[in-house]
């Protein structure tokens, strides 16, 4: 199988298995038992902490460990909508969030909160216009994801802190699609909160880490939680986290750019070679280059997604959090597209271990696929 589909998730590096099952083996004690084989797992958790801390330039005090990003979107956007609940009710956010975004505001509004969702431009970002009319002496809470996880846009975080000024009002952005493709040290300093995930950035899956920055007074939004510094209950997943730490340290930001660049703009070329083809790419002014959004006039991409896999090549047709439930994309919706162009959207991702050859290959394969269908 040819595997396209990198910003659903990646396998694990062999390294990052390798200290996983070393970790598993020597560190296999409670964080929280206060005998020497607890108190040696707790240092080397302590020890991940401080590591994954300093890839962004934050406080080690304000990592948290999680099971993912959907579980750390949750705490994070909880937490900080309780902890403000005094001064107000009112949330921001966009359409084109990731799903658990979306869920966890959905649970918000049941207690009261009031939910904005701004719309896209058509240039694939967050219209900030839009953004600032919809703050009020009610707003606590503006939560705005970095990269869109379909088509791979860059969101403007510091706009949205300039337009936030000195208000009490908290800025949470989730950096899962983010996190090992660009350098985020900026941005982690401009948010109050942020979420990342191991299994993006070929670590174990069921690991992930949220920043809560330690200087506001932001409360775990369950008491009597017994770990993470109140935030998460649960025994800690220390074999998963110092794979984590793994997969953060073999991160190649620089290299890895211009093969990702390289690999898209000859994709891209190649299909727009064939004239027979109709092709339109859906991206952003600003763009993570390893994402590829794309859709194929009169073609459903769940179709098209379906016929690639029966020749060997996995792509998908949005964020794999909501594949399957037969819904259009989100980014589509919110940058204004028609529903039919919502439901003809494909997404292409590439990994570290792409090819010129297989995106040739791919892109002969869509050839292939598109005109079957038009003599149909």
């Amino acid at each position: 199988m040819n595997y396209f589909d990198y910003a659903a998730t990646t396998p694990i590096a062999q390294d990052v298995l390798t200290a996983y099952n070393q970790v598993a083996k020597e560190y296999w004690g409670n964080t929280n038992s206060l005998h020497d084989i607890g108190s040696k797992a707790a240092g080397l958790l302590e020890h991940c902490r401080k590591e994954l801390a300093g890839h962004f330039h934050v406080q080690e005090k304000g990592i948290h460990f999680t099971s993912g990003g959907t579980e750390g979107n949750h705490i994070s956007i909880l937490s900080l909508a309780m902890s403000l609940r005094h001064k107000g009710n009112h949330i921001i956010t966009s359409m084109a969030e990731h799903s658990s975004v979306h869920a966890v505001l959905e649970f918000l509004t049941t207690i009261g909160f009031n939910i904005t969702k701004i719309p896209y431009t058509s240039n694939g970002h967050i219209d900030i216009q839009a953004l600032e009319k919809a703050i009020d002496d009610e707003t606590v809470l503006i939560t705005i994801g970095h990269t869109n996880g379909e088509i791979g846009s860059i969101q403007p975080l510091e706009q949205i802190r300039k337009l936030i000024g000195s208000r009490s009002i908290f800025l949470h952005s989730d950096f899962v699609q983010s996190f090992g493709k660009v350098d985020l040290k900026k941005e982690a300093n401009l948010v109050d909160s942020f979420t990342i995930s191991s299994h993006k950035v070929y670590g174990p899956k069921g690991v992930g880490a949220i920043y809560m920055n330690p200087t506001l007074d932001i409360k775990p939004y369950m008491p009597l939680q017994t770990h993470e510094n109140g935030f998460r209950g649960g025994t800690i997943n220390v074999p998963g986290i110092a794979g984590f730490l793994v997969a953060s340290e073999r991160i190649d930001l620089q290299g890895k750019s211009q093969h990702y660049s390289q690999l898209r703009s000859l994709f891209l070329n190649t299909l727009r070679s064939d004239h027979f083809v109709t092709v339109e790419v859906i991206e952003g002014e600003h763009q993570m280059p390893q994402v590829v959004g794309l859709c194929f006039e009169g073609i459903q991409g769940q179709w098209l997604m379906l016929e690639c896999n029966r020749l060997g090549y996995a792509i998908s047709t949005g964020t794999a959090c909501q594949v399957g439930k037969q819904a259009p994309s989100k980014t589509i919706e919110a940058m204004g597209l028609s529903q039919q162009k919502a439901l003809e959207f494909i997404r292409i991702s590439f990994g570290e271990d792409t090819t010129e050859q297989d995106v040739k290959s791919l892109a002969e394969a869509l050839f292939g696929i598109v005109r079957e269908f038009t003599r149909k």
